[in-house]
């Protein structure tokens, strides 16, 4: 049995009994919300997973979304009937780190949430031996280990997926990535044409959490029409 816990938010019933039923099959500790706000009154340290349906009443899942990032960074799936690119850009934006359109299979949904608690829980550092080592450039500071980000003494809070593109980089000072590259890399999974603004949109976030102007990035450089860099 897997232990983690995942708190699903949807005011639709069957919806609800289905994902649980699902995932609880999977060894997975379920709890449950019924609209937005009860899905941020009942997220705090314990939760590993949010799942989080767009259109919900008190609340939005967008609106609960960046409530919730105050709270904790664990991984935040949007399930949605919703698929234009411009409102997989605003969730991301809110600190979503992936979305699955309804309706959706059982293989869809557990490959999903098995893959978002294995790269939060690998790159939080939960499952590793901690040490105090970080990765220096300039003024900035990142923990190999954990999610931490520090510019100067300030830390920087950033999402899973946003630690990740960061740390990749970093890794590899002076390496063009082409945004194929990064969205292979970081979601594992073979890019498609719209990928591309799930990429630029998670770029222009750790832009603006970093950045003293955005539109001048000393961090994350533009080789345009190759990708990004860090030097």
């Amino acid at each position: 049995m897997d232990g983690k816990k995942i708190l699903i938010a949807d005011d639709n019933d069957e919806i609800r009994e289905f994902v649980r039923v699902l995932l609880e099959s999977e060894g997975y500790e379920i709890i449950e919300a019924t609209d937005g706000d009860e899905a941020v009154q009942k997220t705090d340290d314990s939760v590993d997973l949010i799942i989080l349906d767009v259109m919900m009443p008190i609340k939005s899942g967008f609106k609960a979304c960046m409530e919730i990032r105050d709270k904790t960074k664990a991984p935040i799936l949007f399930l949605t009937a919703k698929t234009q690119d411009s409102d997989k850009a605003l969730g991301f934006s809110l600190g979503g780190d992936d979305y699955l359109s309804k309706p959706f299979s059982y293989t869809e949904l557990i490959s999903r949430v098995k893959a978002l608690l294995r790269r939060y829980y690998v790159y939080q550092g939960k499952e590793l031996e901690q040490d105090n080592g970080f990765l220096k450039i300039g003024d900035m500071k990142i923990s190999t280990i954990a999610n931490q980000v520090f510019i100067g003494e300030k830390e920087i809070s950033l999402t899973d997926i946003e630690y990740r593109i960061l740390i990749l980089m970093s890794k590899n000072r002076g390496k063009i990535f082409s945004v194929e590259n990064l969205y292979e890399s970081i979601w594992n999974e073979p890019y498609l044409y719209s990928s591309n603004n799930t990429v630029m949109v998670h770029i222009k976030n750790i832009r603006k959490k970093m950045e003293d102007d955005i539109q001048n990035p000393k961090i994350i450089k533009t080789v345009w029409g190759r990708g990004y860099r860090i030097e």
